[in-house]
């Protein structure tokens, strides 16, 4: 009976009418309903039931009204079931006439009917077919139990009391949760503006199907419906429709996506940290699920076909498939925790964008390097918009990249909807940028990549990366992320990689298959080079560099770790040479420099570096293979074969070759060089005999800017040559000249500094460092040379033995003389003992009155077996630093100035407004030297560097710990000396007034032991008071700083006084206070920091650890 009332309730969906559809169709209503609420035909679907002559006659009206209707989206004015009721009940009796008017349910679904047509449907278990009937309007997609249910809600469907197709014709499945399944024979009908993705489903049965997803984007409710017809031309034409009105009803909309939502998805990319404003985008997306077989079996054949759907949101590096927000009653899962594919790729992996034009799906391919790719099958009606601006993102990555390394296959016209992206300008052409996107995309992490551009070297600028300051080295992503940022980039003329372990890319190889960008040229050109596939990592990313950047003419890997060393096995190719040759030979690259210097070559590696000395279109500009491990007959090969770049090659490094040559035949390989800028000989060794190793005329040829001859013994004749360069216009270019540990005299090194004066008293610009020579020999003649301002502008002079210290006194007395030399290095200078007082004076005068010297270092040295110091009197010398108007830069490290030195540098600080540099490590400065210096540092405003005495400071927290246990060694009574040093500790015990005293002396025994717990609080105290110490040295400096590059620095008005301590007794009390409190130490009578600072008051000569100065 209720289901009969319910029916007859739904009779006011249709008007009651005698005359047949035809001429309710094609006539026009007169009445004012129907010009209000017009229904207009435009196409239904080509079934002999419609538009037959049978069908145009009149069919009877049946009083019925179906279930309750079943709505998938968002119908809010859809009310309940009774609230349906109670409105067609008040509204029967006026509808009781045939001409009354149109129903008012009729716009719930719209208005204009599509498309129609006879499906058939799966049942609830998904196996039981039935029958449905789909209607597509201008603003939903409407499913009805039958025809003749269509038929009452758009009376412009003929009511055929037939199927107008074969019952397997066509097919239909819905996916939603399992409360719908119910009401599966009520109308159901999907809102179009919810329709997210129409695409096809391939697989492989016999028949063509297409898959309808829609959200709720209220309820955050999806789910799916799927068409299946025999006729490919009917599933295009019912794609098309709905694909269309979907489009035009989603334009109406003023608002597709909710506040909440973004907010949802901004709050999700933030937990990325990949939020920005300004390049956040959100698409609705459904991931279609892989592609099934189809089963024989007939119970298969309408399987559940399972997708998802999500949220796709573009940040700043990355692409996030976003689930759903978890809400109650969701009908259908969207987690991705399902799916085996991650949520988040990286923009740079992208490496390919595949949109069809025949539907809305699309797919996006992700690559990370050594990982296997991973394919994001996708649909969506933003798909276009998707893929523009998942290329619009990639262009803002990479802006120098001038072929994006990827396919963008999209519709045709699609490209040329995207308008040339305008980037902000950023410095070295947006590197930074890039290299942020590849370690995001890599998932590494940034902070650990350090790196420098120097903008005043040759082939500037240079990039140079540098080792990480923590944790173990570069890793094979954070190598790739760099490399590849380095790629296409052209703001640098110089990469280099020196003193960095490459092994990790030498060693592995993709197993995925090579970077298909790393085989093309900057203008995208395909280059075919045998063999590319099979090279290691590190060369394919070499060669990348190499061929993408025109500016690019310098590569630097001196001293990097390329290969691994194995015991008892043959040396390992580096692979540098292997990688660049082929390029090089075809003129496929710029770089014609390529350093190697401290790298092991292999036979496979000289091959390749005699391959390409012989081929002249690789226009080498230098050979750089000192240190290489090569012997003399190798050298001499490439030597030979180099002979064809003569008009090209600048510099030669030869260092370190193991042999030695004939002077005859390196001088005639070496005399076909014409433009040699610099070459280095170091520890090139010559057979006996008493010519030079280069011949006068050869190196009369030369316009040397560098001459290294380290290592190399300088006969007579030797010397005579450099001295006739020297004098020689020739040598006008020389800037420096090493001759380190060549066994020359100081007769010899003021030959030298004669023949290079052009003038007297104008100083060459030119560094000679001759450190590690006999110059103690003929000193006199070297000190009278300076006197006399016959010496160049830099000077380093290490490791100089004094036999005499007149000799190095007369030295001194000469620099205070001289002004011509402006740097100068006499550090590790060693004196047959301290440096009495009258060489201390003529120190002091020599930092006092010289107005030239700007850079000194009088280092000394501290070994096993020798020590390099001054002595306690440097002190005296460093006074006359106060005077100093010229120095800027000071040097004096292990010369164990302690806590006297310590104040005498602070005085220096105070008094001198030119110094802008002080290096002071190594000499044992404790806390109360280190306070002295900071609180100096607070009235100088020009210091710009002071050390943070790391290397002191553990040293002397391990002296600390070292007193400590000496103390509790002399608690037990093994010998006399240990009892009278207990003694003593409780005699100073009985004399401290503020703690108790014990009258028996073993209480005191008892009292003067240290737990473990009183030791780590005193180290505890130390290490605080340290940081804040340090923590104002970079206060002071950062003022400095700050005012130094004319900026404002505004003083904080900070009470110190408690924010360091003041004296060793204030330190004491704190750490007695310490001590006192831990509980079981209330017996104690005497603090450890109190007895320890006690117990050094009495050694006079030894520095106090804990004693800090007054205010």
């Amino acid at each position: 009976m209720a289901d009969r009332k319910r029916r007859r309730s739904l009779r006011i969906f249709h008007p009651r009418s005698n005359t047949p559809d035809s001429q309710a169709i094609s006539s026009t209503s007169s009445s004012p309903v129907e010009q209000r609420h017009p229904l207009t035909y435009i196409e239904v679907s080509s079934s002999p039931t419609i538009g037959d002559d049978e069908s145009l006659k009149a069919r009877p009206r049946v009083l019925t009204k179906p279930h309750r209707t079943s709505v998938f989206g968002s119908l809010r004015s859809l009310q309940s079931l009774d609230e349906e009721e109670r409105v067609l009940t008040k509204s029967e009796s006026k509808a009781s006439s045939v001409n009354d008017g149109e129903s008012p349910g009729r716009g719930l679904f719209g208005n204009y009917v599509k498309r129609a047509a006879e499906l058939q449907v799966a049942g609830n278990s998904m196996f039981r077919k039935r029958t449905q009937y789909v209607v597509l309007t201008e603003s939903h997609l409407i499913r009805f139990k039958n025809q003749a249910k269509a038929s009452e809600m758009f009376p412009i469907i003929p009511s055929g009391s037939k199927s107008s197709l074969p019952r397997n014709m066509s097919s239909i499945g819905s996916y939603s949760d399992m409360q719908m399944s119910a009401y599966m024979d009520i109308t159901q009908g999907v809102p179009l503006e919810e329709v997210i993705a129409i695409y096809k489903i391939e697989d492989g049965r016999p028949y063509f199907t297409f898959e309808v997803s829609y959200l709720d984007e209220r309820g955050k409710k999806s789910s799916a419906v799927q068409f299946s017809f025999t006729g490919l031309r009917d599933a295009e034409a019912w794609m098309a429709a709905i694909r269309e009105t979907a489009t035009a009803r989603r334009a109406q909309q003023s608002q597709l996506y909710q506040q909440r939502t973004l907010e949802y998805l901004a709050r999700a990319l933030e937990r990325e940290r990949d939020y920005d404003p300004l390049h956040f985008r959100a698409f609705k997306v459904t991931q279609r699920a892989p592609v099934r077989p189809a089963s024989r079996a007939p119970s298969d054949e309408l399987a559940k076909h399972s997708s998802s759907t999500c949220y796709l949101a573009i940040g700043i590096n990355k692409v996030h498939l976003i689930p759903l927000p978890r809400t109650s009653g969701r009908s259908s899962s969207t987690s991705l925790s399902e799916l085996d594919s991650p949520t988040t790729f990286g923009i740079t992996s992208l490496t390919s964008i595949r949109v069809f034009s025949s539907d809305d799906t699309f797919e996006i391919y992700f690559r990370t390097p050594l990982r296997q790719p991973y394919v994001a099958s996708l649909a969506s009606y933003d798909a276009p918009q998707i893929a523009l601006w998942l290329r619009y993102s990639s262009e803002y990555l990479r802006p120098e990249w001038t072929v994006q390394p990827f396919v963008f296959d999209v519709p045709e016209g699609l490209e040329d909807q995207m308008h040339p992206p305008t980037f902000p300008a950023e410095d070295n052409n947006c590197f930074d940028r890039t290299l942020v996107a590849f370690c995001s995309a890599y998932e590494v992490d940034t902070s650990r990549i350090y790196y420098s551009v120097d903008y005043d070297c040759e082939d500037a600028p240079c990039f140079r990366l540098l080792p990480p300051q923590t944790g173990p080295s570069y890793s094979i992503l954070e190598l790739l992320a760099v490399f590849r940022a380095l790629r296409y980039n052209e703001a640098f003329t110089s990469i280099s990689f020196a003193n960095i372990n490459l092994s990790p890319l030498r060693s592995v190889h993709d197993p995925f298959g090579a970077d298909s960008d790393g085989l093309c040229t900057r203008s995208g050109v395909i280059v075919d080079l045998p063999g590319h596939a099979n090279l290691s990592v590190l060369q394919q990313e070499i060669r990348a560099l190499a061929t993408r950047s025109r500016r690019l003419r310098r590569f630097d890997f001196s001293n990097a770790r390329v290969v691994e060393p194995v015991a008892n096995r043959e040396r390992s190719s580096c692979g540098i040479p292997e990688a660049l040759t082929p390029l090089c030979k075809k003129s496929l690259t710029n770089v014609d420099w390529v350093t190697l210097t401290g790298i092991p070559l292999s036979d496979n590696d000289l091959e390749f570096l005699v391959d390409a000395a012989s081929e002249r279109q690789c226009h080498l500009r230098a050979l750089e293979i000192g240190e290489c491990g090569l012997s003399v007959h190798d050298v001499d090969v490439l030597l030979a074969t180099l002979c064809v770049h003569d008009n090209t090659m600048e510099v030669i490094d030869i260092s370190g070759t193991q042999g030695r040559f004939s002077p005859e035949l390196f001088q005639r390989a070496m005399g076909a060089f014409s433009r040699i800028r610099r070459l280095n000989l170091t520890r090139v060794q010559k057979t006996a005999g008493p010519e030079p190793l280069i011949a006068p005329e050869t190196l009369l040829s030369w316009r040397l800017e560098s001459l290294h001859l380290n290592g190399t013994n300088l006969n007579e004749q030797s010397v005579d040559t450099i001295s006739a360069y020297l004098a020689s216009p020739k040598s006008d270019l020389l800037r420096e000249l090493s001759v380190n540990q060549c066994g020359l005299t100081g007769k010899d090194l003021a030959v030298f500094f004669r023949s290079m004066t052009r003038e007297t008293g104008v100083a060459r610009n030119m560094h000679v460092s001759a450190s590690e020579n006999r110059l103690g020999v003929g000193s006199s003649l070297l000190s009278k040379c300076i006197a006399r301002n016959f010496a160049p502008v830099s000077v380093t002079m290490r490791m100089m033995d004094f036999e005499k210290e007149f000799h190095f006194r007369e030295l001194v007395a000469a620099l205070t003389q001289n002004t011509t030399i402006r740097s100068l290095d006499i550090s590790q200078a060693s004196l047959p003992y301290d440096a009495s007082m009258e060489t201390c004076e003529a120190l002091k005068e020599l930092f006092a009155t010289n107005m030239t010297l700007e850079e000194l270092d009088i280092s000394g040295d501290f070994a096993h077996l020798d020590v390099a110091r001054f002595g306690i009197g440097l002190n005296i010398a460093l006074t006359g630093l106060e005077k100093n108007k010229a120095l800027k830069m000071l040097r004096v490290e292990h010369q164990n100035l302690g806590l006297q030195g310590a104040n005498t540098l602070a005085g220096v600080i105070e008094s001198n407004t030119c110094l802008a540099e002080i290096h002071c490590e190594h000499n044992d400065i404790n806390l109360q030297s280190f306070t002295v210096l900071v609180n100096a540092l607070k009235k100088n405003t020009t210091l710009l560097y002071l050390p943070s005495q790391e290397a002191d400071r553990a040293k002397s927290i391990e002296k600390v710990k070292e007193e400590f246990e000496a103390l509790e060694q002399s608690e037990e009574p093994k010998s006399p000396k240990a009892g009278a040093l207990r003694k003593s500790m409780h005699a100073i015990a009985q004399r401290a007034p503020r703690h108790r005293r014990h009258s028996s002396s073993v209480s005191a025994h008892s009292n003067t032991s240290f737990t473990e717990q009183d030791i780590n609080a005193t180290i505890s105290a130390l290490e605080e008071q340290w940081n804040t110490q340090l923590a104002r040295l970079q206060q002071y400096l950062s003022r400095n700083y700050q005012l130094a590059s004319g900026l404002t620095w505004e003083e904080l008005d900070r009470n110190e006084t408690g924010t360091r301590p003041t004296t060793a007794n204030s330190l004491g009390r704190m750490l007695a206070q310490v001590s006192f409190d831990r509980p079981g130490s209330i017996e104690r009578t005497t603090s450890p920091v109190q007895m320890f600072d006690e117990k050094h008051a009495t050694t006079e000569k030894r520095a106090m650890v804990f004693t800090l100065p007054e205010d």
